[in-house]
This record gives structure tokens, C-alpha cells and sequence, in this order.
């Protein structure tokens, strides 16, 4: 930054200038992006820190005797993998809470703007149902055309095991994909772009086809069904203005194949390519 450019700049207001309504709600978008910036960053590795601190504490017998040294059995070491798992997935919301965070501006919040709110929640569930119709099924189409083609990699399925909390685990991580792509594929990233001047359709294509490279791992089948997905997905966002049926669809999709294809999986193997 040049010198003429810093001394054009108007100064940044001080919390004490203005209505006092106006401090505190500056005073309050300041706490948010502190929270989410540290949950980023050095929060998120002091969370982790604590925890490896207090986990060794009580697998460890030689600390000494001001302490009580514990030998975690089966239940223990379960305790401490579950709650790796929900911390994990707890912290992957702050890319989330940031995009959202960007996208608000004075006057406009935007959970309203991007529709990730609950308003008209009975039409947005009908139309996320509708989408799971639209694209769930066509999915499993194309995977099991592709895995008897030799295209697609065979997908392995989380096993359901008798503990309480497997399931829970399996739709938060859902939830949190459905979050994920669709809040800073479409909400975010659509804003962006148009701002950067972008046609819609160009739009619609790159998300879609930024979507299809994040699902190349799995082979040629969801390459073609995660492309066709972003593009139905994005004229929805673009006719609707509304994330929520999106979130909504893609946590069913993520639901079903996390939790009912392990059960299919094991009930008909020869569907799905698996030994029986």
C-alpha cells in the first residue's frame, strides 16, 4: 500500500463513536470473527492439546503418585475415539461460520440472503425429498452401472456396529457435508461470483464442476452423477434464491448412503459387487 493510499483511507471507527446500539453490534460481530477465527486456528490445536494432556493423564501409570493412574479399558478408549470423531466433525462447521460470516453486511443478514434459515421449512423439506428423487436414485444408477463397467472404485461401507452412538456419528457427519458444500458451493461462492461479474450459467458449470474433481477419488460413475448433481443443484439455488432444500437433500443423500448402505451392503453383497 502506497503512503497517499493509507492516508486516503477513512479511520476506522472507534466503539465509542456512534449509538450505543451500534458499539455493541460491532462489539459482537468482533467477538464472532474472534471465535471463528481462533476455532481456525490455535483454538482448535488448544482443544486438542487439553485433551492429549488428560488422555495420557489417564493412560500413563508412571506420573507419579500426586495422582491416580487409570488403565482405560475397551469402554474408555471408545469414549475418547467418539469424542475425537465429534470434535472433529465440530470443528470442520468454522470454514461454515466464516463463509457465512463474510457474506453479512450491514443491513443484510446472511442467513436470510442465502436462504439457510427456517422459514416455509415444510416446502423447503418437500423440495429437498424431491431432489433426493431427483438425484439419489439416478446415483445409485450410476454407480452400479459403473461398477459393472470396471469404472467406479467399490465404495466401502462404514460398519454399524451395536454402539449407541454410530448412527448419531454418521448423520452428524452427513449434516455437516450437506452444510458444507452446499453454504460455500452455492451460498458463498455463487455470491462471489456474480459480484465478480460471472453469468449464471457460468457459475452453475464451475460449481458443478469443481464438485465432480472433489469426487474424483471415487471414479468415472460419481464423477458424472456429482456433476449433474451441481448442476441441478445450482438452477435450483438459482430459481429458488434458498440453500436449506439443498442442505436438506444432500444430508438424505449422505444419510442413506452412510447409514442404509451398510445395511444393504450386508444384505444384498452381490448388488453392491461385494463378496457374499
Amino acid at each position: 500500500m502506497h503512503a497517499s493510499d493509507a492516508a486516503n483511507m477513512p479511520p476506522l471507527p472507534r466503539f465509542g463513536e456512534g449509538s450505543a446500539s451500534d458499539g455493541l453490534r460491532r462489539r459482537r460481530r468482533l467477538w464472532w470473527e474472534i471465535a471463528i477465527v481462533l476455532a481456525l486456528s490455535v483454538g482448535r490445536s488448544a482443544v486438542y492439546s487439553v485433551l492429549a494432556l488428560v488422555q495420557a493423564l489417564t493412560r500413563e501409570e508412571s506420573l507419579g503418585s500426586q495422582s491416580t493412574a487409570l488403565n482405560p479399558g475397551a469402554n474408555a478408549q471408545e469414549f475418547w475415539d467418539v469424542l475425537y470423531q465429534f470434535l472433529g466433525h465440530f470443528f470442520a462447521l468454522a470454514p461454515i461460520a466464516l463463509a457465512v460470516y463474510l457474506l453479512w453486511e450491514p443491513g443484510r443478514n446472511a442467513f436470510r440472503a442465502i436462504g439457510l434459515d427456517f422459514r416455509r421449512f415444510g416446502r423447503n423439506l418437500g423440495g429437498g425429498v424431491l431432489l433426493v428423487l431427483v438425484i439419489g436414485i439416478p446415483g445409485l444408477g450410476l454407480y452400479a452401472a459403473g461398477r459393472a463397467l470396471g469404472l467406479t472404485v467399490q465404495v466401502s461401507a462404514s460398519p454399524l456396529d451395536p454402539s449407541w452412538w454410530t448412527i448419531p456419528l454418521l448423520v452428524i457427519a452427513a449434516l455437516r457435508a450437506g452444510l458444507t458444500e452446499e453454504v460455500i458451493m452455492i451460498g458463498y461462492l455463487f455470491d462471489r461470483l456474480r459480484r465478480l461479474g460471472w453469468s449464471w450459467w457460468s457459475i452453475i458449470l464451475a460449481s458443478a464442476a469443481l464438485r465432480a474433481g472433489y469426487h474424483a477419488y471415487q471414479g468415472i460413475g460419481p464423477i458424472i452423477g456429482n456433476f449433474a448433481m451441481g448442476i441441478v443443484f445450482g438452477w435450483v439455488y438459482k430459481r429458488w434464491g434458498r440453500v436449506m432444500p439443498l442442505v436438506i437433500a444432500h444430508a438424505l443423500i449422505d444419510i442413506v448412503a452412510f447409514v442404509g448402505y451398510p445395511l444393504a451392503a450386508g444384505w444384498w453383497p452381490a448388488l453392491f459387487g461385494l463378496p457374499g
